[in-house]
């Protein structure tokens, strides 16, 4: 079993790129799987955790709701976005600056086989994260991601998640809002849930700017605890 990851933050990177790219890390992956099981062997296989940011685009998943995009190709396109449908779970949400993305792409089998049991410890490793800042962050029951004020009026998503796995590999991961232009997500419904509003850390804090890097380290220290791994 490996539980080292290879680290690599691509800085902003165009979304279809960054999708093509965890493609071929996710299939070396399958395919090392699969050669180990027909010669028999156990080799390693490769885990990678990528850090990103993309310019402006709305993605939806594979059981998501064309109708929760608010807007048109043309409009799209004045407002500097893209539109992606993608192979994830979920519905639809935004990428954007200001957003710390994650995409953990692991072999499980180096882990533990329980996609349900590593989307909770995505969700907690943010929980914990939001926690250094003095913000108590919570699952919202039959909604994936992170909220803030669940079960209020007040209810706020401040962390998107949607995965893919096959063989036990996952792909995609998490979208946390850290300095995000909120005003991205009125062109959608976030998730196909209404009535829910969005929040961003900044706006949490009451501060104009968080340093991102602050806070890429802190998910990583608390993505390397609960995965008992290590980061190369």
């Amino acid at each position: 079993m490996n539980k080292c990851i290879q680290l690599q933050d691509l800085g902003l990177k165009d979304y279809k790129e960054t999708w093509d790219y965890q493609e071929e890390l996710f299939k070396g992956i399958v395919d090392s799987k699969i050669k180990n099981k027909r010669e028999e062997s156990e080799d390693d296989t490769n885990n990678y955790f990528l850090f990103v940011e993309h310019p402006h685009v709305y993605t939806l998943g594979k059981s998501g709701d064309f109708s929760n995009l608010l807007l048109g190709e043309e409009e799209l396109s004045k407002k500097g976005a893209t539109f992606y449908k993608i192979n994830r779970g979920g519905d639809i949400t935004y990428h954007g600056p200001g957003q710390i993305v994650g995409y953990p792409i692991l072999d499980l089998d180096n882990f533990f086989t329980d996609i349900h049991k590593y989307l909770r410890f995505l969700e907690e490793m943010i929980i914990l994260t939001l926690q250094e800042y003095g913000l108590k962050a919570e699952r919202s029951e039959g909604e994936t991601g992170v909220w803030l004020d669940v079960g209020t009026p007040f209810a706020r998503k401040i962390c998107a998640m949607g995965v893919r796995a096959s063989r036990w590999v996952t792909m995609h991961g998490f979208a946390l809002n850290v300095n995000a232009d909120l005003g991205y997500f009125d062109n959608i419904i976030p998730c196909g849930i209404r009535g829910k509003a969005v929040t961003s850390l900044n706006v949490e804090l009451g501060v104009s700017h968080v340093d991102e890097n602050e806070v890429k380290e802190k998910l990583l220290k608390h993505f390397k605890t609960l995965f008992e791994a290590e980061f190369i």
